[in-house]
């Protein structure tokens, strides 16, 4: 059985391809710190699905502790890493940017220096479409994203760097998926979609800003676990390969489809649009269909229904969960 060393295990993402893993047969060895900037019982409401799989590990480790890091990597053996453990969220960084800095910058070196030390050779790392701020769209992988217009995204091309100069340097196999707008069950309660049906669902009203005309690349959790597994499994010398849902979609569709579900009717506060924000983003999935066969099959239709349909099953428990 194959080992794999799985960061940020107990995240909305992580927790997902932790799950398609285990499906597919490996055993993980799920780390996370379960840190507060949302309601850490989210989190470990996933870890308690997960920890029902005997192949399924987890350590309360944060992976800017490299030398507790290097025992997780001395007792499990893995035979590589997913780094999905991150500061995530473009707003909060700029309000303590230091975090972003230690967490997605530092604590991705950590892992890259104990994988040389312990002579591992494949590494997938989480970015961002946060980083084609400015770009023409569709966003392509090629793109020169040398001016992040937030801490969060310059951290996360400070990830991508670093893995590549481990590449360069030791041979590593890397490959960098940049998420669009990742969606679904169990979502983050600081991002729009979980925030939303939460509010409409209360009847409190919810806060838009700019005019909802604002677009985005909505995909998947389960289609963003597929190819993320995919992106392990696949030999790739060093890629950074876009996994979004190839379809942008207006907030105030989103908006209006969340209302179809709910049956409720939202009341909308509108504010001006933040300076940190991308207006629209739209991903160029033409690399990750060439090299890892993948492309999204949830519509966004099927997809927010699916997540409509876990908030009314689990509206006691996400009465409870406070929004960041």
């Amino acid at each position: 059985m194959k080992t794999v060393l799985l960061t940020g295990a107990a995240g909305f993402i992580g927790s997902y391809v932790a799950k398609r893993l285990l499906e597919k047969g490996y055993r993980v060895v799920g780390v996370d710190n379960l840190n507060d900037y949302y309601d850490p019982r989210l989190k470990k409401f996933r870890l308690k699905q997960l920890s029902e799989n005997p192949n399924f590990t987890f350590y309360r480790v944060d992976i800017e502790n490299r030398e507790a890091l290097r025992v997780i990597f001395q007792d499990t053996k893995p035979e590589g890493v997913i780094n999905l453990a991150a500061r995530a969220g473009v707003r909060y960084s700029l309000v303590n940017p230091f975090v972003y800095e230690t967490t997605n910058s530092l604590g991705t070196l950590n892992l890259l220096e104990l994988m040389r030390e312990f002579g591992l050779k494949k590494f997938v790392l989480a970015s961002t479409s946060s980083l084609y701020a400015g770009q023409p769209m569709p966003f392509k992988e090629d793109l020169p994203v040398n001016t992040p217009i937030s801490p969060y995204a310059a951290s996360k091309k400070a990830a991508e760097v670093m893995s590549y100069t481990y590449h360069y340097l030791y041979g590593f196999d890397v490959t960098v998926v940049r998420y669009f707008t990742v969606y679904g069950p169990a979502g983050r309660p600081d991002m729009c979609i979980f925030r939303f049906i939460k509010w409409i669902d209360e009847g409190t009203p919810i806060t838009v800003y700019g005019d909802g005309t604002q677009s985005r690349d909505f995909t998947f959790v389960e289609d963003i676990a597929e190819g993320t597994v995919r992106a392990y499994e696949t030999e790739t010398g060093y890629e950074i390969i876009n996994l979004g849902g190839n379809h942008p979609h207006q907030l105030k569709e989103v908006i209006e489809l969340i209302e179809k579900y709910l049956g409720k009717k939202a009341e909308i506060i509108y504010k001006p649009f933040h300076k940190a924000d991308l207006k629209a983003t739209w991903a160029d999935i033409t690399k990750a269909k060439k090299l890892l066969g993948w492309e999204p099959k949830v519509p966004l239709e099927e997809g927010l229904k699916r997540t409509v349909d876990w908030h009314i099953k689990n509206r006691d428990f996400v009465r409870t969960i406070p929004l960041p």
